[in-house]
């Protein structure tokens, strides 16, 4: 009865949730089931979860660009959504050549918040996945509050851009600069590009073209902030650890006795 929960719960999730995530999936779905027990169907159903390949260094500096400090100083957690957000950018390899794909990740619910995709890595690259974080906010209606919001990356020259600093001074967001090819000093960052590769990319190629590279990107996305369980906050997905900030800071409404 329960090999076919258990090959659900792999096959739906991308095929990438080993024992430990299929067995909270399930008590999430109501199916108590031991996690060794869980480890022995997984074993007798031949399937595995995902293992990280190596990480990929895209990033190349302008020596001649000033840096923003680093606000962050590798200390990624934030008290409340909209308090730091995380930036970088990865490749993948396609047919009509490479395609750039940037990420904005809301460091206390790990949530993505912003992306974009294209086949060079100019500013605008990384200037579109801000833009989308802003526009998922304010749609939300959870906008950031200017002078509360940092923006850190690493020293790439897309992040040290006269245009990206310029962006974020008019719309009141720190910005902060780590070092260049430093995976301690955007290390949540590197571990959603890691995912990502690791979740999609890799499993999926080879890849065609940009349209089907994005497409896949925003099924994958949805899939991470709305449905995959995430260890760092409690084995839920990041929108629902959101919306349980918001259930327990947001003060009840009082009607006044007329």
């Amino acid at each position: 009865m329960l090999k076919p929960l258990v090959q659900e719960a792999y096959d739906t999730n991308y095929r990438v949730y080993g024992a430990r995530k299929i067995w909270r999936h399930l008590n999430r779905q109501g199916h108590p089931v031991a996690r060794c027990t869980v480890e022995r169907l997984m074993r007798e159903l031949g399937i595995a979860g995902a293992v990280r390949g190596k990480r990929v260094i895209t990033t190349i500096p302008d020596p001649a660009a000033p840096r923003a400090p680093d606000l962050v100083d590798r200390d990624f957690v934030a008290d409340a959504p909209n308090r730091c957000w995380v930036a970088d950018f990865t490749h993948v390899a396609t047919w009509t050549g490479v395609v750039y794909i940037a990420f904005v990740v809301d460091t206390f619910s790990r949530r993505v918040v912003g992306w974009s995709a294209a086949a060079t890595k100019e500013t605008r690259l990384v200037l579109d996945a801000l833009e989308m974080a802003l526009w998922q906010r304010d749609r939300d209606q959870h906008p950031y509050v200017r002078g509360e919001l940092i923006h850190h990356s690493d020293a790439g020259s897309q992040y040290t851009s006269f245009k990206l600093a310029e962006h974020l001074d008019v719309a009141g967001i720190a910005a902060s600069i780590g070092s260049v090819g430093d995976a301690l000093d955007n290390t949540l960052m590197e571990s959603t590009i890691g995912l990502y590769k690791t979740e999609l990319i890799k499993p999926q190629r080879p890849w065609r073209s940009l349209p089907q590279v994005e497409l896949a990107t925003a099924e994958w996305v949805d899939w991470y902030n709305h449905s995959r369980l995430h260890g760092e906050i409690g084995h839920i997905p990041p929108v629902e650890y959101e919306a349980n900030h918001y259930l327990n800071t947001t003060k009840p409404q009082v009607t006044p006795n007329i």
